[in-house]
């Protein structure tokens, strides 16, 4: 199994949840949640796993950041098998569509089936006040043909992809493990996100549930430490995998 971090920056994120791309002459000067936007693509014998589709920041050039990533890794977005995604917000989900020549929309990973949480859309729908959601880039992508709609609250999406509703972060966020020839790779999306929420036991206000959200920490951290998990971490400024 391989692990490919696809970090499109650090960015500032605003309390009406714009996000700006943090350099050295504005880190310490921009307000708001310091934060990486990080998917990850894991590569199994079976398949290209994307883990979230990131913010679908453009580089200078207008040139999307996660492509050129893949492109450097010598990876083809049509070589993505399976777009898992953790929840909606639009960090996690503006990546995964773009605009074509002929002015419509369409699939960044053409060949991927998108795993997408019923549960969570409908909460978002009900939720059109809340600016962590973009609702246009949210209709492109569930208009798009190849969505898988999830409605288990867990459970395998194949041998090595397993997947529970946790909620925590939002209602209905859910999290994966992949696990191959005796390797456990965790993501814990925005329920772990960073390094620090393992040292911190703390219930943040940010979250939907802020103190399940800690308890999920507390006894993830306990399996993660017995099982030898790698785990993601979308949000940390300078981490990427670790293993506790």
């Amino acid at each position: 199994m391989k692990i490919i971090p696809l970090k499109e920056g650090n960015f500032s994120a605003s309390k009406s949840k714009d996000f700006t791309l943090l350099t050295e002459e504005n880190f310490d000067t921009v307000k708001g949640i310091k934060m990486s936007v990080q998917p990850f693509l894991i590569i199994t014998e079976n398949d290209y796993i994307l883990l979230d589709a990131g913010i679908g920041w453009k580089n200078d050039q207008g040139i999307s950041v996660l492509s050129t990533i893949l492109d450097k890794n010598g990876i083809a977005p049509a070589q993505i098998t399976k777009l898992l995604l953790s929840h909606l917000h639009k960090d996690h989900i503006d990546g995964a569509v773009k605009l074509n020549n002929e002015g419509n929309f369409e699939s960044v990973f053409p060949n991927a089936e998108i795993y997408i949480q019923k549960r969570e859309l409908d909460f978002a729908l009900e939720n059109k006040e809340n600016p962590s959601f973009d609702f246009a880039r949210l209709e492109q992508l569930i208009a798009l043909p190849n969505i898988i709609w999830m409605e288990d609250n867990e459970g395998q999406i194949t041998n090595e992809i397993f997947y529970e509703v946790v909620g925590g972060h939002t209602p209905f966020m859910q999290v994966f493990w992949i696990r191959e020839k005796g390797e456990t790779v965790f993501y814990g999306a925005d329920d772990l996100p960073q390094a620090s929420y393992l040292k911190y036991h703390l219930a943040y206000k940010s979250d939907f549930d802020g103190r399940k959200a800690m308890e999920l920490r507390l006894k993830w951290e306990k399996e993660a430490r017995k099982e030898g998990w790698k785990i993601l971490l979308y949000h940390d400024l300078e981490q990427s995998v670790i293993e506790l």
